[in-house]
């Protein structure tokens, strides 16, 4: 009998397992039948799976352009990811992070059922990285057990209702209806950009009145983006560093072809993770839905991002560049005054500085998508570094949480449990 229990408690302490019962309860609830239940279970389960197996490659990638880009400028760089970071922590706070997010589904649709709020948070795999930065920081402070679950549940379930409403305003003159809300923690970033756009922009010339060169249209294909900008960055680090010095990173390897290859078991990672987090996901949702549609009538889906990139196609662009050369601009400026460099990444600055481009163009046209986008991808590039030390020892890692929502959650309740 002890061995049995034994067993069970190993069992629930295995990560893949705990966010594998996550959707085998959800679905149970919702009378699947045993197929559906089976399919979904074990799928979930190895899309967490899978997301460790793309984190070995990034690891990998991202210490040794951590070493060169060091040994090149002589300061730390950092590349805010959150699949990377998430990645990483999941070893030691998977099962944290798994029962927050758990009950956090649940505090969602108490709220939505009894406030105003009527936001069901359906972006699952942000779910997952707040739950996995509220267990680092409420952990890194000594909060454990019940209380650490109760707390983050708590706060990532309030957030998935509040970050919603708070971008109600702007998302409603993105999409032209108030049935739709935002589910992505930038949030904060498309507020900005909105904001901006509205007090300095001007509505008479919209992104979509320009024709966009066809020439910049690869970059809007994930993989081929994050490899062509890794790239650029490692082979420039590698320049500065010295051909002789990557060589004896790469044990050998000639140091261009170390180079390229690093940067595309980069891309590989993250394509493999995002891959694992989407397979998690397609299966927690379609769990949490159908209960949230019978247990809150009335209620608004909150999506992810790309939601709004049909909306203004340019104005996604347009926010990426934007966004991306505030990215490089801070990096100038970091780099100058000695502070951790915050290499500025393709996966935030497209998505986030994409859709904030889309967010200014709703509010203030051309100028609007430019000021606003530009505008949020400075704060992007600025939050990361501020919360490092917030992370205690992942914050040593070569990488960080990247969006505008993170960096603010992570300093308040950083703060608070200090």
């Amino acid at each position: 009998m002890v061995n049995f229990f034994e067993f069970m408690l190993g069992l629930l302490k295995e990560p893949a397992i705990m966010v594998g019962m996550i959707a085998f309860i959800g679905l149970v609830a919702q009378k699947a039948d045993i197929s559906t239940i089976l399919k979904g279970t074990i799928k979930t389960v190895m899309g967490f799976l899978i997301l460790g197996f793309g984190a070995g490659a990034l690891v990998g990638a991202l210490n040794n352009f951590s070493v060169v880009f060091t040994e090149a400028f002589g300061v730390q760089g950092v590349i805010p990811n959150n699949e990377a970071i998430v990645a990483l922590a999941q070893q030691a706070f998977g099962y944290e992070m798994a029962l927050i997010m758990f009950f956090a589904f649940v505090v969602n649709i108490i709220l939505a059922r009894v406030t105003p709020l009527k936001y069901i948070f359906l972006t699952g795999h942000h779910t997952m990285f707040m739950s996995m930065l509220v267990a680092v920081i409420l952990s890194t402070a000594g909060i454990t057990g019940v209380a650490l679950i109760a707390i983050g549940a708590t706060t990532v379930g309030s957030l998935m209702v509040i970050m919603p409403a708070i971008g109600q305003k702007y998302t409603e003159k993105v999409m032209g209806t108030d049935q739709l809300a935002i589910g992505h923690f930038s949030t904060l970033s498309y507020v900005v950009a909105g904001y901006i756009g509205s007090k300095f922009g001007d509505t008479s010339k919209s992104t979509e009145d320009i024709q966009m060169p066809k020439s910049l249209m690869f970059l809007r294909d994930t993989p081929v983006a994050v490899a062509t900008t890794m790239a650029i960055f490692f082979s420039l680090a590698s320049i500065f560093a010295g051909g002789e010095f990557v060589e004896t990173v790469s044990g050998g390897q000639n140091w261009v072809v170390f180079t390229f290859m690093q940067s595309l078991t980069f891309a590989g990672g993250v394509y493999i993770v995002l891959q694992g987090v989407k397979m998690l996901i397609a299966e927690i949702v379609p769990a949490f839905k159908g209960i949230s549609d019978t247990l809150v009538p009335g209620a608004k889906p909150a999506l992810d991002c790309p939601m709004v990139f049909p909306m203004a196609p340019n104005a996604v662009l347009i926010g990426f560049l934007c966004s991306f050369a505030a990215g490089l601009l801070t990096m100038g400026i970091q780099g100058a005054l000695g502070w951790t460099v915050i290499v500025a990444g393709v996966v935030p600055h497209f998505f986030v500085g994409g859709a904030a481009g889309v967010y200014g163009n709703a509010t203030g046209g051309l100028r609007g998508a430019v000021l606003g986008s530009f505008a949020q991808g400075l704060c992007i590039s600025i939050l990361p570094m501020l919360l490092l030390p917030v992370l205690g020892g992942l914050g040593l890692e070569a990488t960080t949480f990247a969006d505008f929502d993170f960096g603010v959650v992570g300093l308040v309740l950083g703060w608070m449990v200090s």
